[in-house]
């Protein structure tokens, strides 16, 4: 199934750490495995990842694998990762969020497993006014079937 990943009203590419010190390129990206993916500036318009992920079905629950898919059977997520990326390239991870498979409702999902498609659109703020982290919920995330 190929998900597509929508994010808007993204932070800006300077973030303050709480102990004081200062991140001036802050880039997102999808985590393949451990490493980020298609990095986005933070300060970008929008931004936009593409994915695909195995779909199977055990004991009639739907489970998820592939490269960007995290997490236990039953728990399965999609991480995106901030980080600022220095002079020679290097990605500093400081913050990831969630994006919850087992949290899309069920006809939503079988919706999209039927025809292929899954779309997230995800606001990338944080009430902090910093990158959005920990697990995304409504309405930070609407999640649909419908090709975009």
């Amino acid at each position: 199934m190929r998900v597509s990943i929508v994010g808007s009203n993204l932070p800006g590419c300077t973030f303050w750490r709480p102990d004081g010190s200062t991140m001036n390129n802050v880039h997102v990206g999808v985590q393949l495995r451990r490493d980020p993916f298609e990095l986005t500036r933070g300060d970008a318009t929008d931004a936009r990842w593409d994915i695909d992920i195995d779909v199977v079905e055990r004991n009639g629950a739907l489970d998820f694998r592939g490269p960007a898919v995290q997490g236990k059977s039953g728990d399965r997520f999609v991480y995106l990762t901030w980080g600022d990326v220095g002079p020679d390239n290097n990605f500093e991870m400081f913050r990831r969020a969630k994006l919850m498979l087992n949290r899309v409702d069920a006809p939503v999902m079988r919706t999209a497993v039927d025809i292929g498609r899954l779309l997230a659109c995800v606001d990338l703020t944080g009430d902090d006014g910093g990158p959005r982290c920990a697990r995304v919920d409504p309405p930070a995330i609407a999640w649909s079937a419908e090709a975009d």
